[in-house]
């Protein structure tokens, strides 16, 4: 039985991630262990939490792992916690285009059973709350919705009427914060800062939202209400689901990480380590060379084009990673790995890998993803199918190798991405948990190299 919270608004902007993140921050001060977790594909409040609670973001999105992992997700973060918090995502009942209720907030409430909190932005109303909150505690029976917290209140007035006309509404107002500029994170193109870049003043608003916290809600009430969840009927995810680790020689695989390289979900590494890997963490910024040994190469998303002079100037780490590929070993590269393979990324020279040049974009690009392996990789053969999701504002060109990584069906029809020898580079983020064979597939294929046999089928160079 794992105590649990759903803190979820009627629409982004609410402060859905201040009050999250302050509570786990508030109640990990008491001496709670909590778990924290993000509703949908969001890499970087997940950074935050982790700074909040000391244990690792992680995801719960139903979409690209599908609604059976969730609950199993869910049980593997928080085994051995006192209570989980689990920040929702956009509006509580907003989730994928044209999908009804998938991956929403809501539906994530229901798989998991957990009482929901309603983030509610009252600088621009009064009674006019209650009308609200009647409406999305009662659209949808099965959501429980437990209690409200207000944000941005103006003054003990505004809270007097704020409170008046809630009181009719039969849902409790559990805290009430007013407007601080301390607690706030900046933004940029793609959302929040995320946490390697901004580790000191992280730390700050961190606390200044924990500050926050204790100060305008009531922690017992919440956690009472997190107590009131009822038993969760699922069995824990484990990584093992990989299957048996591959035999022989334990390959290396390195992880791209640091200020760069910040996206990515936790239970990569631990499916790539139960297949058998050793899983290394490198900083491309920081580091000249790949970690000695290794195998195999993952760089997940990130922030290439904040730091493409730095990462452009490390020549030989460049250099090294160019050699690897060309060696046969698998390279496994989303968004932001795609783009530090390319030949170049505004101008600035990148590793070469690709014969493709990637340049910043006005257009967001921005949606979930059902993909089909148009080629044999080192991630899946051909025919596979796998769910993903792209979020970035950059373009490549050209968008596809000969050997293009996927096919995808909506918004429109199109391959895009490259696999060339052992490489496999694509703008379409993943999440192994909904597709580990992906994983297994690919730590084969490192210990093939380390072997010396083929990896995958293709040229190399």
């Amino acid at each position: 039985m794992v105590a649990r919270l759903v803190i979820a608004a009627p629409s982004s902007g609410a402060g859905k991630t201040t009050v999250a993140t302050g509570l786990m921050a508030a109640f990990a001060g008491r001496g709670l262990a909590v778990s924290p977790h993000k509703v949908g594909p969001d890499y970087i409040d997940p950074g935050y939490h982790a700074l909040a609670t000391g244990r690792p973001g992680r995801n719960l999105d139903a979409y690209m792992c599908g609604t059976g992992l969730v609950a199993p997700l869910f049980l593997h973060g928080s085994r051995g916690c006192d209570l989980a918090v689990v920040e929702g995502v956009m509006g509580l009942y907003d989730g994928a285009a044209d999908q009804g209720e998938l991956a929403s907030t809501a539906q994530v409430a229901k798989l998991l059973k957990a009482p929901v909190v309603l983030v509610v932005d009252a600088s621009s109303q009064s009674r006019s709350v209650a009308a609200l909150v009647h409406g999305f505690a009662s659209w949808d029976p099965e959501v429980r919705i437990g209690g409200v917290i207000l944000n941005k209140v103006a003054t003990d007035r505004h809270e007097h009427l704020l409170r008046e006309a809630l009181g009719e509404s039969g849902v409790p107002v559990l805290g009430v914060l007013r407007r601080a500029p301390a607690v706030a994170t900046p933004s940029r193109h793609l959302g929040l800062v995320p946490v390697a870049e901004r580790q000191a003043a992280a730390v700050e608003a961190v606390a200044a939202q924990a500050e926050q916290v204790l100060a305008g809600c009531d922690l017992e009430a919440l956690l009472a209400l997190a107590r009131s969840a009822p038993e969760l009927r699922a069995e824990a995810w484990s990584p093992e689901v990989v299957g048996p680790a591959v035999a022989g020689a334990r390959p290396r695989i390195a992880v791209a990480g640091g200020a760069a390289f910040t996206f990515s979900y936790a239970e990569h590494a631990e499916l790539l380590t139960a297949s058998g890997a050793e899983v290394v963490t490198f900083d491309p910024l920081r580091d000249e060379a790949l970690p000695e040994g290794t195998s195999g190469l993952v760089i997940g998303g990130g922030f290439p084009e904040v730091y493409g002079g730095e990462l452009s100037a490390n020549e030989p780490l460049r250099k090294a990673v160019a050699d690897l590929a060309a060696s046969g070993a698998p390279v496994a590269a989303e968004c932001a790995g795609l783009l530090y393979l390319a030949r170049s990324l505004d101008g600035t020279p990148m590793c070469g890998v690709l014969d493709a040049d990637a340049r910043m974009s006005e257009r967001l690009t921005l949606g979930y993803r059902d993909a089909v392996a148009v080629s044999d990789s080192v991630l899946a053969p051909a025919g596979a199918r796998m769910r993903g999701h792209e979020f970035h504002r950059t373009v490549i060109e050209p968008g596809a190798g000969e050997r293009p990584a996927w096919g995808l069906r909506q918004p429109v029809r199109r391959v895009e991405g490259f696999v060339r020898g052992g490489v496999h580079a694509s703008y379409v983020h993943t999440h192994w948990a909904g597709a580990p064979e992906a994983a297994a597939r690919f730590v084969a294929a490192a210990a093939r190299s380390v072997a010396g046999g083929p990896v995958s089928s293709g040229p190399v160079s």
